[in-house]
């Protein structure tokens, strides 16, 4: 699986990433927005990582894709951008995505962003797409308010984040395919 957009490439998982994941996730600015992220990010957990993903992609009722962000321009991974827990019944999926402290801010985001909620709604035929971010992460909310996701709550002490161990609000969003603005 393969998505292209003008300046980057949103692919499979590759036994090459390993030191491109490690060197972009390996960073306390970026995992403590991250649920099941540790930190320190080691070799194991990228191999780890790296092999849960290339497994998802062979099973046949896929329920996950987890989407290696490549940066044309560089031919660098710059970060992850997920559809988990996809339910074919109920046409509903969970988005999830990170990008490495030095893209951001550059756009990057929104354009992987665009091409994984089309795939979403036009590909698969999802009719919903939910998303958690952490409180305290306001840009990552508002990568999900540029496509017409709406803020549905608040879960108090909803989760403890691996990386810095600490309990942490969650602000809950929905993306309808009907108020998806593309």
């Amino acid at each position: 699986m393969r998505i292209e957009t003008k300046r980057l490439i949103l692919r499979e998982w590759e036994n090459k990433d390993s030191n491109d994941l490690i060197n972009g996730i390996n960073d306390l600015d970026v995992t403590k927005w991250l649920l099941v992220v540790p930190y320190p990010y080691k070799k194991k957990d990228a191999k780890l990582w790296i092999s849960h993903c290339k497994k998802s992609a062979k099973d046949k009722k896929r329920a996950n894709y987890e989407f290696a962000v490549e940066l044309k321009e560089e031919g660098k991974l710059i970060g992850c951008f997920s559809l988990n827990k996809i339910d074919k019944f109920q046409k509903t999926a969970t988005l999830g995505y990170w990008l490495s402290k030095n893209y951001h801010g550059k756009g990057y985001g929104t354009e992987a962003l665009k091409e994984l909620i089309k795939f979403a709604f036009n590909k698969l035929k999802l009719r919903r797409l939910n998303a958690s971010v952490f409180l305290g992460n306001p840009s990552s909310g508002k990568i999900l308010e540029k496509f017409g996701a709406k803020k549905e709550g608040l879960k108090r002490k909803a989760d403890v984040c691996k990386a810095d161990k600490k309990v942490k609000d969650e602000v809950v969003y929905g993306l309808l395919k009907e108020e998806w603005k593309k």
